[in-house]
């Protein structure tokens, strides 16, 4: 169980780290605003039908193991687990529709440059083996925008979507592949900072994988049966990401 803890605790330390700094920064915009002050920047920006914009940020990728339990004929069992994680860079282009005063259906593909380090383990004994995954996704990301009330020039909000990705970085046989295609379902909050000139908006969102992207049909590895039993002690392997953009509206 130990692994698991490891494996558990660096994304808890993220995801507090995130709320914490969004409260900050949007307790001091509040902060800022005096008693009865009546200037709001950009006071007709939610009005309009539609409009454009970009972000760009970081995210970590994890990937959440499924193993069957499967003994190879010299009596190893072999474990993985994702047991850090690497910061990767994204950044999105904008399209936001005005639906109602506190919905608004956004669009936003871009891409997502990453890695992760799979480290697999013989449970039984003291082999390891670890399995660098890069990757670079183009995701194609649709949520639903639920806004609360506008406070001066503050407004917080909450996203409900969807995402698809395709991994377009080169691929080369290794102990574990993964199909190019997944795709997720995506929950976020943001706050929407009102500034003079443009809207700033800082978000974090979870990605949650909704299909098994291990490649269990290995062909490659027909002459290679040490290596393919580390595929054969998984069931399946789903993606997951945590994602914190800034977007310029």
């Amino acid at each position: 169980m130990n692994h698991i803890h490891r494996h558990i605790v660096p994304l808890g330390h993220l995801c507090r780290t995130i709320f914490i700094f969004i409260a900050i920064v949007a307790s001091a915009s509040t902060a800022m605003a005096k008693p009865g002050d009546k200037l709001l920047n950009r006071p007709y920006a939610d009005l309009k039908r539609w409009h454009l914009g970009f972000s760009v940020g970081a995210h970590v990728q994890d990937l959440s193991f499924t193993h069957n339990g499967y003994v190879t004929p010299e009596g190893e069992r072999w474990v993985a687990e994702v047991p850090d994680f690497a910061p990767g860079f994204c950044v999105n282009v904008l399209a936001d529709l005005r639906l109602h005063k506190y919905l608004n259906l956004r669009f936003s593909p871009g891409m997502y440059f990453g890695s992760k380090n799979v480290v697999m383990i013989d449970y039984n004994g003291d082999l390891r083996h670890n399995q660098d995954v890069k990757s670079a996704y183009v995701v194609t990301p649709l949520d639903l925008k639920i806004s609360g009330e506008r406070l001066r020039n503050v407004r917080p909000y909450a996203t409900l979507g969807a995402m698809g990705s395709f991994d377009v970085s080169k691929k080369r046989s290794e102990a574990l592949l993964f199909n190019t295609s997944d795709a997720y379902l995506c929950v976020g909050l943001g706050v929407d900072f009102y500034l003079p000139y443009f809207k700033l908006n800082p978000e974090i969102k979870f990605c949650f994988g909704l299909t098994d992207i291990l490649r269990h049909e290995r062909p490659d590895l027909v002459d290679d049966p040490d290596t393919f039993k580390m595929t054969q002690s998984l069931s399946k392997v789903k993606s997951n990401m945590v994602v914190i953009s800034f977007y310029f509206e």
